[in-house]
């Protein structure tokens, strides 16, 4: 039988089949773990990480929807952090650990709300995919490259620095461990405020109107400003743990050249079709790192 050609899920039965998934690809990256046996965590990292992405790929193709990997850049890093906070070396700093685990968990479980508060079912797919289904090139290439494979690398590549904060960081907690935490509580924050700001204003807001409210008449992405923080703050993290981890910089130097060459300019182009004011808006306010003072103020 074939589901895309099933009635519409209703949003319960939606959010039940991306939650069986989701434990299919855990089962599918615990027993890859196991088969590949690497000599290093973060090459069992990797291929587990590999593993649950084709499962999660494999569910988008069965229903149509490549949205069904949306969730999967915020709930895969704590378990990275987990399995990693398993096989630590003895001696670790334990407040270190303390602090990473319930900041990752924090950022996770606050993204992964977020997503859930918004989403309204597999009926739904972000406009993005859509945008890829109409540009005349195979759709499911692109899927697999550009919307499950490219985000699953990179999210990756951020999560490096956890290896040195988790399971090999001997050296006391320090200076440093107090700005990576101050930095990366402050991101999970910012995006709180920055979305349930946003929240409120798409329940009144009219056809075309800008939000220019709150932390956004600051800066034109703060919520982005907060996610890139996060992965800057873990990487503090590490460079606290380790210093010859340093190289670890690569995730969240990867996370800011994809949001500024391309999440937020296709963003900003999307609101300047939409939007009658967004050029008018765009020229007083910042794209990313704010004003201190609101413009005119």
């Amino acid at each position: 039988m074939d589901v895309t050609a099933t009635p519409r899920h209703s949003r319960a039965a939606s959010f039940a089949i991306v939650v069986g998934a989701y434990a299919v690809a855990l089962a599918a990256a615990v027993a890859a773990a196991v088969v590949v046996d690497a000599d290093h965590p973060l090459v069992t990292v990797l291929v587990a990480d590999l593993v649950a992405t084709l499962v999660i790929f494999g569910s988008s193709r069965l229903f149509d929807n490549s949205s069904m990997y949306d969730v999967y850049w915020s709930v895969i890093p704590p378990v990275i952090a987990l399995y990693l906070l398993a096989v630590a070396e003895p001696g670790t700093d334990g407040l270190r650990q303390a602090l990473v685990i319930l900041l990752v968990f924090a950022w996770a479980i606050r993204l992964t709300a977020n997503w859930a508060r918004g989403w309204p079912g597999l009926q739904h797919e972000d406009w993005r995919y859509e945008l890829a289904r109409d540009n005349g090139k195979p759709y499911w290439l692109q899927s697999f490259f550009g919307f499950h494979l490219f985000p699953t690398i990179q999210v990756y590549l951020g999560c490096l620095p956890l290896y040195a904060a988790l399971t090999v960081g001997t050296d006391g907690f320090g200076p440093l461990d107090v700005l990576a935490t101050v930095v990366t509580a402050g991101a999970v924050v910012l995006e709180l405020v920055a979305d349930e700001q946003l929240r409120r204003f798409n329940r009144t807001r009219k056809p075309g109107q800008i939000c220019d409210v709150g932390l956004w008449s600051r800066s034109r992405h703060p919520n982005y400003l907060g996610e890139l923080s996060f992965w800057w703050g873990l990487w503090l993290f590490g460079l606290a743990a380790d210093p010859g981890w340093w190289w670890t910089v690569v995730g969240a130097l990867g996370m800011t050249a994809m949001f500024l060459f391309a999440s937020i300019p296709m963003m900003d182009r999307r609101s300047a079709e939409r939007r009658p004011g967004w050029d008018a808006y765009a020229a007083r306010t910042p794209m990313l790192l704010p004003r201190l003072r609101r413009a005119g103020a």
